[in-house]
């Protein structure tokens, strides 16, 4: 059955995939497509990103300055939930709410997501993380330009390093294309296993488009049970420590 935040207008669940798919798309994965990841910049502090701590990345982001998104900012939002997730769901950027509490998804797209989580049995906080691309808003909520993503991107990177999650979810274009060092349509990456350096990854839509464009909210339901079968044959395979 569909959860209540989806308003199915057929009645084939498109998202079930059997073991053999998830199977086949895994291995698809595991000989080399989809093997890209976005640049990043180059230097010395790239090098002393990749050797923090949470703490230290915390401390860090509060205090970047690499990039004008710095200049509007409140706050740096970098992330917020469980540091050793299975789960990692990945958006944009922080909004106006966002960048006024310091927590990612805090808004009515907040709430949406939210809802996605608690339709497989997953709880903010809870076996979950979630962070965005960038970690400053951007000035009237924009599209983060490519050099503030890539100036973002060790910070990412290494929140991603030291959880090690079993599955990421891309929330929207902008996290796919930046997670996988690729432009392409969401149209053309949903419905399949993606990689990001070793992790398995899914696409789909992000919440704040969902809100826009209610025919959306089923396919996003279809990404939601790929997600939920995918991390199921995960678990079957050890998994590597923290």
């Amino acid at each position: 059955m569909s959860p209540v935040w989806v308003r199915r207008r057929g009645s084939n669940m498109a998202g079930r995939v059997d073991a053999g798919s998830i199977a086949g798309a895994q291995a698809a994965v595991l000989d080399g497509a989809g093997l890209c990841a976005g640049s990043a910049p180059t230097g010395d502090r790239v090098a002393k990103i990749h050797a923090m701590d949470w703490a230290q990345l915390k401390s860090s982001a509060s205090a970047c300055t690499a990039c004008v998104l710095h200049q509007s900012r409140q706050q740096a939002v970098l992330g917020v939930g469980d540091e050793k997730a299975e789960w990692l769901f990945v958006g944009e950027g922080p909004g106006a709410e966002e960048d006024e509490r310091g927590e990612p998804f805090v808004g009515q797209a907040g709430k949406l997501l939210d809802n996605m989580l608690a339709a497989i049995a997953l709880k903010r906080g809870r076996n979950v993380y979630i962070a965005n691309v960038v970690k400053c808003r951007p000035p009237a909520n924009r599209t983060p330009e490519p050099a503030e993503a890539q100036a973002c991107e060790p910070y990412l990177a290494r929140q991603i390093e030291l959880m090690r999650p079993r599955l990421i979810v891309a929330l929207g274009k902008v996290a796919a294309q930046n997670l996988l060092g690729l432009e392409a349509t969401l149209a053309s990456l949903r419905g399949r296993i993606h990689q990001y350096r070793g992790t398995p990854l899914i696409v789909t839509y992000h919440p704040a488009y969902l809100l826009r464009s209610l025919v959306d909210k089923s396919k996003s339901w279809e990404d939601l049970c790929l997600a939920v079968e995918t991390m199921k044959a995960l678990k079957q395979q050890p998994a590597v420590p923290n």
